[in-house]
């Protein structure tokens, strides 16, 4: 068999984890429906919003286990499978909790697109490529929320909650079959019998990274969860209007991530554009949540702006994290990585969902803000250069 396509699988690794994206952190779209149709408030409806995220905390570091040790493929197809069948049982659950529960199952084994196709890009791509690799990587995200944009309306309109949620499964199950039957697991760098690889976890720098991505995770759902509810009940947009806005700023999200890991590569570095970003970040936030406080008209647009910034700079971390930890940990770091997102961003639209019905949209735009300035100090100042890899003998006993 020859050597696959690079691109090829970069493209497979991108849609297994955008058809994740599109349940994972398109159920926003959901939000108006799911509070009309259960009756509930929005700040029990962002936990169900959030369920998946919640998920995946339990398991995204054992996913990423099982890639570095048995493979993509098989992380990935085992996965994503699973998240078919929990969603596909989530359409017909007629209790909030219930519905809560089966979103987080699948939200649990839909994590597996998330370390395994981080590795595909380790794998496959050379570093003086791997920053635009994985900002396409990462474009997964906004793509798959985009998706979710697009075929929320009318699949709410056909079947209300439950038929948005059988077009989302559809989405996960054609994917499942093209991941398992196309991916080619990369080459693996050969090691020794009998020595294990040094955890990378010693090295500050891959701690500060985790720290500020969590930090970045709050305005960029503080945004992504809410922009449909502040748009429609505070500057009375119509819902499909929205909703396709919305979609349009997730595309170009998509871009800034392609910008950002181009920018990467140029610099060398991965943190000296995610200190910058962060900045600029935090400065959008900080003016629009003083332009909501004002009732302003520029917010809707200061919105747009602050939601494609938010999310422009994800992979930066991304591509920093593989390369701090090297390919025998890149899983698993990861998979650190990706629970510490989710943590944050589990907590999110609930937290946030409350500060809003307490204190208005400004306020929780605000907070957002700070924490995006605090990334920045956060994000270590030092070339993300990894070290060459260090192993010990494993002990006999």
């Amino acid at each position: 068999m020859g050597r696959p396509n690079r691109w090829a699988m970069l493209s497979l690794g991108v849609a297994a984890q955008g058809a994740g994206c599109v349940f994972m952190y398109g159920l926003p779209f959901l939000l108006p429906a799911l509070e009309a149709e259960h009756g509930l408030t929005l700040a029990e409806a962002g936990v169900i919003v959030g369920a998946p995220s919640a998920g995946m905390l339990f398991t995204l570091i054992a996913w990423g286990w099982a890639a570095d040790r048995y493979g993509e493929r098989i992380a990935m197809t085992s996965g994503l499978a699973l998240a078919t069948v929990f969603l596909g049982s989530a359409a017909f659950a007629t209790h909030p909790a219930v519905l809560a529960l089966l979103l987080g199952l699948a939200g649990a084994a839909g994590a597996s697109a998330n370390a395994a196709s981080g590795r595909v890009v380790l794998g496959w791509f050379p570093k003086e490529r791997r920053g635009v690799a994985m900002g396409w990587r990462q474009t997964a995200q906004p793509l798959g929320v985009a998706l979710a944009g697009v075929i929320a309306p009318p699949a709410l309109h056909l079947g209300g909650v439950r038929g948005a949620l059988l077009a989302m499964t559809a989405i996960c199950l054609v994917t499942t079959c093209c991941v398992g039957l196309m991916v080619v697991d990369p080459p693996r760098p050969e090691t020794s019998a009998g020595t294990r690889s040094a955890s990378p976890y010693t090295e500050p720098a891959l701690w500060r990274v985790h720290a500020a991505s969590m930090l970045l995770v709050v305005p960029q759902f503080a945004t992504a969860a809410f922009a449909l509810t502040y748009l429609v009940a505070e500057r009375h947009w119509a819902a499909a209007t929205a909703s396709q806005v919305i979609a349009a700023a997730q595309l170009a999200g998509a871009g800034g991530r392609l910008l950002c890991g181009r920018w990467s590569d140029l610099a060398g570095s991965r943190v000296g554009p995610m200190r910058r970003l962060a900045l600029v970040n935090a400065a959008v936030m900080l003016v629009l949540a003083m332009a909501v406080q004002a009732g302003n008209a520029a917010g809707s647009a200061l919105l747009v702006a602050a939601l494609v910034i938010s999310m422009s700079g994800n992979g930066l971390a991304f591509t920093a994290v593989s390369e701090l930890a090297g390919p025998a940990w890149a899983g698993r770091a990861m998979g650190a990585q990706n629970t510490g997102q989710n943590l944050i961003a589990a907590g999110t639209p609930p937290v946030l969902g409350a500060l809003i019905t307490h204190a208005g949209f400004g306020t929780a735009f605000a907070l957002a803000g700070a924490l995006a300035l605090a990334a920045s100090v956060a994000t270590p100042g030092v070339p993300m250069i990894r070290r060459p890899v260090v192993r010990r003998p494993v002990s006999p006993d």
